[in-house]
């Protein structure tokens, strides 16, 4: 027979509650409409409680951010297996999968919610894109890159930012197009650069010896061809 006596927590099991149940709220609503009372309510604690954990409302959100950051950079992770078209579309599908169900806060950890132009929050947006940088570059197995190539993966990661942030105002755009249209500009970038670059273009086809005829790349060639008919 239970009790009913609630099980108190430890100091670092509830700061992981009260951050997971502040990444739930901001999934739905931006964390500038999210108050501590709100945390407070959902985690079964009061206000006061949460300060105790958290000095500030701003301190609990860099550390939902700081999570979330884990959680987006990890999507980028992909064993080095199979032709590259194919890693990148699985890349996309699990980044959009974070876009798609956690909205606000992807768009507050890009754009910087509120704590926008802190210290913090401009470390964990570097983290990521420097993450996935490694991850792409890992893919490639380009381990020390030539110059064009580091601009093309660069470039890229910022556009994929971009087009998430922009698609979820509307959401216009069916999101599988918009996943293999990603693939495709990497694609088309990479190609562009290797115009410019000897090793970056040897580094390509030694890459797309791998790719299938049914491939992302092989379908943006296919495109390609039949806009010049």
């Amino acid at each position: 027979m239970t009790t009913g006596v609630r099980r108190r927590m430890g100091v670092e099991e509830r700061r992981q509650q009260l951050i997971g149940v502040a990444l739930e709220l901001f999934s739905r609503r931006s964390p500038d409409d999210v108050s501590i009372d709100e945390i407070a309510s959902a985690a079964g604690i009061s206000r006061p409680l949460v300060y105790h954990y958290f000095p500030s409302k701003l301190s609990l959100y860099e550390a939902a951010l700081s999570r979330a950051a884990d959680d987006l950079a990890s999507r980028f992770a992909e064993p080095r297996e199979g032709p590259l078209g194919a890693r990148l579309m699985r890349v996309m599908g699990r980044y959009f999968d974070f876009v798609d169900e956690h909205g606000p806060g992807f768009s507050a950890l890009m754009r910087g919610g509120p704590a926008v132009g802190s210290s913090t929050t401009n470390a964990l947006i570097d983290s990521v894109r420097q993450a996935a940088y490694e991850q792409i570059l890992s893919h490639m197995g380009a381990v020390d890159p030539p110059a064009r190539l580091e601009l093309v993966v660069r470039s890229w990661i910022s556009l994929a930012e971009s087009t998430a942030l922009i698609w979820l105002d509307g959401r216009r755009i069916p999101r599988a197009g918009l996943e293999t249209q990603l693939v495709h500009d990497f694609a088309a970038l990479c190609a562009v650069a290797a115009a410019h670059d000897e090793e970056l273009g040897a580094l390509l086809r030694d890459l797309l010896k791998d790719e299938p005829g049914d491939g992302p790349f092989v379908d943006l060639v296919t495109r390609l061809v039949a806009l010049a008919r």
